[in-house]
């Protein structure tokens, strides 16, 4: 599990070290089931995901990125613990 400033470091280093360093390329999100959600989202072949240490943390990772312009869209249910990047 890490905190919201870990998770935000980490998803800053993956969309720098790319081929599409700007945050629009991007989508992210938060689950409580990756693998299903990954399923949804057609197993996309970018995907990483970083469990949060509280729902809390992984919404605000969430939010704070969709403020940088990373496609998705904030809420929806469940315990929210999984941070998702594609």
């Amino acid at each position: 599990m890490a905190n919201a400033n870990e998770i935000a470091a980490a998803i800053d280093a993956r969309v720098r070290d790319t081929k599409q360093p700007n945050y629009g390329a991007w989508t992210v999100g938060v689950t409580e089931d990756p693998a299903r959600r990954k399923t949804e989202h057609g197993n996309p072949p970018y995907w990483m995901q970083w469990r949060a240490d509280s729902e809390d943390h992984g919404r605000a990772v969430e939010r704070h990125f969709l403020d940088k312009g990373m496609k998705g869209g904030a809420g929806g249910p469940g315990a929210a613990t999984y941070v998702y990047i594609f």
